[in-house]
């Protein structure tokens, strides 16, 4: 009987210790509670990794950033703009939402009229009348007005080869004929074509535990893709046009989608000496291969160009610091873009040159290179 009585007894006990431990400790529990209700959204660990940093705020050699966007601007925000470029050493934007007819004389005024050292602006193609018997001279002569009115080269959007479609429903390929004239117009006048094609390669593979690009999908869904077309189709029309117009230097947007593939991108380049890349928006792979990064920005320096694409002034020290430093193992600034740290390149003065302006000067013949180092 007396061990029926002491039974609730220990159970009271018990519960009256929980509560107490509970009440003393709340601060602890609560943040173990927390912990464990962390999504892999939310997880953001700080590393506990103690190494030297550099950091750059500001470029070594004046930059031309050739990948940028840019609607235009009264007189404040242009001159806000003007002060975050010399803050970080940028020198000339190329701005590659110039649009065609009008909108293009409107860009032009706004910018390179309005400041010709820095800005320049390329042309857009108008697909509006795609399909109609004489689109292909349209689009030529359309060109032909823009390059006259100031555009400098010719910027594609990711929308051909994947949303550009005819009349009756057929995509319009990369490499359709009926772009041969506008083509035909650039090597004519000597202006690049900076050209995207597709997007990571992730983007259209299963959104499961073994996607990369897992988080960015979470968070992005509109960036899932469905072939067709599928990302191999669409990369194989890039590389046919490119090699069917070899008088035409193509500038493939955010390393043709290959900087995580370094050696497929080499043989491109050796395949087709009119093909050059800029590195805007995939910083996060370069940084993760320094030893092979490196060789290749050596080996390639004439090939690669320097650009951003989304303006954010404090993103750009990131590109700096991997391009000027051999620092190790720091943060990336977009999270879902990149789960994993950086490191320097560390690459020679004569390579930064090219990447930061000598390789623009050369094929952009519109920005004025006066003010620019030997």
């Amino acid at each position: 009987m007396l061990r029926g009585l002491l039974r609730p007894l220990r159970l009271d006990a018990l519960l009256l210790g929980v509560f107490l431990l509970a009440a003393t400790a709340v601060g602890p529990f609560r943040a173990l509670l927390d912990g464990q209700s962390l999504t892999v959204e939310e997880w953001t660990p700080k590393s506990t990794l103690v190494v030297e940093e550099h950091l750059v705020p500001r470029a070594k050699y004046p930059v031309i950033d050739v990948h940028s966007h840019h609607r235009p601007y009264d007189d404040a925000r242009l001159k806000q703009l003007l002060s975050e470029m010399d803050a970080l050493n940028l020198r000339v934007l190329v701005n590659l939402s110039g649009g065609s007819g009008d909108r293009l004389k409107s860009v032009v005024e706004a910018f390179p009229k309005r400041h010709p050292k820095r800005f320049v602006v390329f042309a857009n193609v108008d697909f509006s009348d795609v399909g109609s018997k004489d689109f292909p001279e349209k689009a030529a002569a359309r060109l032909e007005e823009d390059i006259r009115n100031g555009a400098v080269g010719l910027k594609f959007f990711k929308n051909f080869g994947m949303d550009v479609n005819y009349p009756d429903g057929r995509r319009m390929p990369v490499d359709d004929p009926a772009m041969d004239k506008v083509f035909e117009v650039c090597a004519k006048h000597g202006i690049p074509v900076l050209i995207h094609v597709a997007d990571p390669a992730p983007f259209w593979q299963p959104m499961d535990q073994y996607n990369e690009k897992w988080l960015e999908l979470k968070l992005r869904p509109g960036r899932k893709k469905t072939a067709p077309p599928s990302f191999e189709e669409l990369i194989a029309e890039r590389n046919r046009l490119v090699a069917r117009h070899p008088k035409v230097n193509f500038i493939l947007a955010h390393m043709g989608w290959h900087g995580g593939n370094l050696k497929l991108l080499g043989k491109l380049f050796d395949e087709n000496p009119n093909v050059h890349v800029d590195i805007a928006a995939v910083l996060y792979e370069l940084g993760r291969v320094p030893f092979s990064g490196r060789e290749f920005f050596i080996k390639y320096s004439d090939r690669i160009l320097f650009g951003k694409d989304s303006w954010a002034p404090d993103e750009f020290p990131y590109y700096w610091r991997v391009f000027e430093t051999r620092d190790e193992y720091f943060d990336y600034y977009r999270r879902y873009h990149a789960h994993w740290q950086l490191y320097g390149l560390d690459l020679p003065d004569d390579v930064l040159k090219k990447v930061y302006y000598k390789n623009a000067l050369r094929l952009i013949r519109g920005i004025d290179p006066s003010g620019f180092p030997e």
